[in-house]
């Protein structure tokens, strides 16, 4: 085998553009065969200087992408069973994870940084919803967030040494998580509103966090355990309880837009914990889902109608630490443009100094 380390990342690359081998071809405008291309993925062949030049222009990245030193290859991720993502979109999405976390630790590196993540709730047996329940408030006690609404998730997560990625694709990715070695990673829709962000970035957590035994847990009730514990870092039980009080006839609308407008939680998350405890009857709660069913602004939760979270939800750290390399100088301009993934022009035209 020739180049072991230019065949890994040249199919990175090619998952990355999302092109079949056949595409690649044709982008190429036939330079090269697929025979070829599937040598060079073997890591039987190497291309020429100006072969390696066409295939950096057909596949949007730089050369020196095909030489990056630093190879992270993601575990199995699994994704959830009526998932409506074609294979190629979902190669695209675990090859941009990849990419993106291969430049997020190098600028770690350069700048000395990141730590080790550890999990506060690992020994917590996770079997049942109350687990879960109990889980999330024993991470809300050791991260320190007490009882109050987190105005911003994913900023508390990459504090806490979560890595969070967001990408825009298709509808039909909610979000994936994997520990990569001993690093929790996140990666959401960017595509996706604020309030489900919040609850998918929390469910995914759950998926890395909680300690499931999956040979006895199927996916279904594990589903249902990142929900809960989702929603209870959202909005802790106690505080639902001392908002609407433990047994209700009936709850209000303007209630939960005040809640939701409060903690950055839909507000059919909300009925679900009501439910969960108990809080109103069944028959209630029917009518809540047939008034949903039926009021398609309520099921959007059109704004301002059924109201407006303000909070802001964006993964912004690995760009600020770029930043932060280049205005210290120490990285080049040409280095924090190849770890931003932009041409050098235009990082030059983003990256203002005082």
């Amino acid at each position: 085998m020739l180049n072991n380390q230019f065949s890994i990342r040249l199919k990175l690359a090619r998952s990355l553009a999302g092109l079949s081998q056949d595409e690649l071809v044709q982008k190429m405008n036939g330079l090269v065969s697929k025979n070829a291309i599937s040598k060079y993925e073997k890591g039987l062949m190497m291309p020429g200087s100006s072969v390696l030049v066409e295939l950096s222009k057909a596949l949007e990245v730089k050369t020196d992408f095909f030489f990056r030193n630093e190879t992270i290859e993601l575990p199995e991720v699994k994704f959830r069973k009526h998932s409506r993502l074609k294979k190629s979109e979902i190669k695209k999405i675990i090859a941009q994870s990849t990419d993106l976390l291969e430049r997020y630790l190098e600028v770690e590196s350069i700048l000395v940084l990141g730590g080790k993540f550890h999990n506060p709730i690992k020994n917590i047996n996770c079997k049942n919803i109350d687990d879960a329940k109990n889980a999330a408030i024993k991470l809300r006690e050791y991260w320190e967030l007490g009882l109050n609404p987190i105005p911003n998730v994913i900023e508390m997560l990459e504090y806490h040494e979560v890595k969070v990625f967001e990408f825009t694709t298709s509808d039909g990715f909610d979000g994936l998580s994997t520990w990569v070695g001993d690093i929790p990673l996140v990666v959401l829709n960017k595509s996706f509103n604020v309030l489900r962000k919040r609850f998918t970035a929390l469910h995914e957590l759950g998926h890395v966090l909680l300690n499931i035994d999956r040979k006895k847990i199927d996916e279904k009730v594990e589903e249902k355990l990142c929900n809960a514990f989702a929603n209870e870092l959202l909005i802790p039980s106690e505080k639902l309880v001392e908002n609407i009080g433990k047994h209700r006839k009936s709850i209000s609308l303007n209630e939960l837009i005040d809640l939701k407008e409060y903690y950055g939680i839909s507000i059919a998350a909300l009925m679900y914990k009501v439910r969960e405890l108990k809080i109103v009857n069944e028959s209630m709660i029917k009518r809540f889902w047939l008034l949903r069913n039926r009021d398609i602004e309520l099921k959007l939760e059109s704004e301002p109608k059924y109201g407006v979270y303000e909070g802001k939800e964006e993964s912004d750290r690995f760009n600020q630490l770029i930043y932060r390399a280049a205005s210290e100088e120490v990285v080049s301009m040409s280095k924090a443009a190849s770890l931003a993934n932009m041409k050098l022009a235009d990082f030059r035209d983003e990256f203002l100094t005082v």
